[in-house]
């Protein structure tokens, strides 16, 4: 029996798997969540959610991020479960943005918005999207701890879901635009699931876009939409076969996904379409699927001559759509529609004059999605505006290299942690990198930089979000860690040095931490402090490196701790002292 198969209660016990398996079995389960009845729906959530408190009780800031983005995805495909969603939404963006993780963040940004669509709330659903993209928009750096392979994949996702929102939102310019970025990721690292997804996505915004189209009587353009679209639902056959998504191997893809196989019949109306199309109509989950589905059976029917039963069809859809808030824009195609074919008593004139005042009302509708499109972009770049002047001021206290707080930014912390009696006891860590200087002179200072930066970004995440890790300068970082007694703060600290000794060899080349730390003393100023922790950083060096020195109350006294340390390492390298800011960093 596989893991889709096997019943929760069966599986491994999950800290027995890796890091990996969780984050790929939250994917499979977010995929069969789409085709699953409301029971399971339920119950295959509650399994991504203790994926969730696995990840967390693992506490790896990236799989946790990934694994709240699963939770928050699996529950706002649909109402039932999008109220459970808003506090785990908060959560992912308050992680996420305290860890620097900006294309997860903006997955966040995106997933309320979809969240805000199903609740009808348009307006706030696209200053999300708008977030979104603008955070999208500044130049990203990919996370070397991710992976080239899982970056793209979650770079992938996060476009994607944004895309989902301007769809339904019927900005269909820029949501195609943000799908053709999407697939620049694809192309570079997705296998077929994630290829599936894309084109099933494209599929419906061409669709979706082709019967916006329609309504303003641009029938050419339209007709070129709904080719596309058929198109990709022949393209769509062979990833579809080696998804994630449960499916019968002796169907094709059409015969069991309800867009592409709309897609074919709206790019070809006949009755080669009717028998498949009321097959699907009988499973439909979602919105969107409905009206899409209806549509273009309505039209099947139609081209048999069969208008009654169209119209029979379109009515259903009618009502079943009559609360619905999460497709406005399909909405209407389908009321356009139902109005097309079911004119009064079906007589012409009445016939003509409904369609004249429809089209009236279509060009007006048209000019609300053109302003929506410009309120998209003011905001968007209203956002990205906002954020550069952010990222001015935070450059003023961060360091260009390893994006942590610079020497200002710590001797303002340190100064506030200080005077406030609440934070105390205070501890204070001087990090310093061994074998550092070997991977400049045997490699390069780009590969020394590329070591900076992983292990920078190493040790804020083996830290507690209140504490503060700072870089000095050259190879050496100061941690503040508020409330900390002296013990408890050195086995944060070796947790910090554990994690950076255990990293691959090709991301650290060797390099571990010698760390010295001290407890602020009451009335002890920075400078003081900063010495004894250097004094203490020192002896772990002496001692071999890859170790933590804590100086405690009492130790060091009696004029040790005001003389300067040597500034000899073993290697050669003549370093300053470190409560000394280098000229140059």
């Amino acid at each position: 029996m596989d893991d889709e198969q096997r019943d929760p209660g069966e599986l491994p016990a999950l800290e027995e798997r890796s890091d990996a398996w969780l984050v790929g079995r939250a994917r499979e389960l977010l995929a069969v969540i789409q085709v699953s009845p409301i029971a399971e729906r339920i119950r295959h959530t509650d399994e991504v959610d203790r994926l969730l408190a696995e990840a967390q009780h693992r506490g790896e800031p990236r799989m946790v991020a990934q694994l709240l983005r699963s939770a928050v995805a699996v529950r706002v495909v649909n109402n039932e479960l999008a109220d459970s969603a808003e506090p785990l939404l908060d959560e992912m963006l308050a992680h996420t943005r305290r860890h620097g993780l900006v294309v997860l963040q903006a997955d966040a940004h995106a997933l309320r918005g979809r969240r805000l669509l199903l609740a009808g709330a348009e307006d706030a659903a696209l200053t999300e999207a708008a977030v979104a993209l603008a955070m999208l928009d500044e130049d990203i750096t990919p996370d070397v701890l991710l992976g080239g392979r899982n970056w793209d994949m979650i770079m992938a996702a996060t476009l994607m879901d944004i895309g989902t929102v301007l769809t339904q939102l019927g900005v269909y310019e820029v949501a195609d635009q943000v799908m053709a970025r999407a697939n620049k990721c694809i192309r570079a690292s997705a296998g077929p699931h994630l290829i599936s997804v894309h084109l099933i996505n494209r599929a419906r915004l061409l669709v979706g876009w082709g019967l916006r189209l329609e309504r303003i009587g641009e029938d050419e353009r339209a007709a070129e939409r709904f080719a596309t679209a058929a198109a990709i639902a022949v393209a769509v056959e062979a990833p579809f076969r080696e998804s994630l998504f449960p499916r019968d191997p002796n169907l094709s893809a059409a015969d069991q996904n309800p867009i592409i196989g709309a897609a074919l019949a709206l790019a070809q109306p006949s009755g080669a379409h009717i028998n498949r199309l009321q097959r699907l109509s009988a499973s439909l989950r979602y919105p969107r699927e409905l009206v899409i589905v209806a549509v273009s059976l309505a039209r099947c029917l139609e081209h048999e001559g069969r208008e009654d039963e169209a119209v029979e069809v379109l009515g259903e859809a009618r009502s079943r759509m009559y609360h619905e808030a999460a497709e406005p824009t399909l909405r209407l195609c389908l009321i356009r529609e139902y109005a097309r074919l079911s004119g009064p008593e079906g007589g012409q004139r009445t016939t003509g004059a409904l369609e004249h005042y429809a089209t009236e009302l279509e060009a007006q509708l048209w000019d609300m999605r053109e302003s929506r499109i410009a309120t998209l972009n003011t905001r968007r770049e209203h956002e990205r505006l906002s954020r550069m002047h952010g990222a001015i001021a935070r450059q003023a206290l961060q360091d260009p290299l390893t994006g942590l707080p610079n020497r200002r930014a710590l001797d303002e912390r340190l100064e506030t942690l200080a005077g406030s009696p609440a934070n105390h006891p205070l501890a204070v860590a001087l990090v310093d990198l061994d074998g550092f200087k070997g991977v400049n002179d045997r490699m390069s200072h780009a590969e020394g930089d590329d070591v900076l930066r992983v292990v920078a970004s190493t040790l804020r995440d083996a830290l507690r979000g209140s504490d503060m890790v700072a870089r000095y300068g050259g190879d050496e970082f100061i941690v503040l860690l508020p409330g900390a007694p002296l013990t408890a703060a050195e086995a944060a600290l070796r947790r910090a040095l554990t994690a950076v000794a255990g990293l691959p060899h090709d991301l650290s080349h060797g390099v571990t931490l010698s760390i010295g730390v001290v407890s602020l003393r009451p009335q002890e100023t920075a400078v003081r402090a900063l010495a004894r922790a250097d004094a203490a950083m020192y002896q772990a060096k002496r001692g071999g490196g890859n170790d933590i020195v804590a100086i405690h109350a009492g130790e060091g006294d009696g004029g040790t701790e005001d003389a300067k340390p040597d500034t000899d390492r073993a290697d050669g390298e003549r370093l300053d002292p470190a409560w000394v800011l280098p000229e140059t960093t």
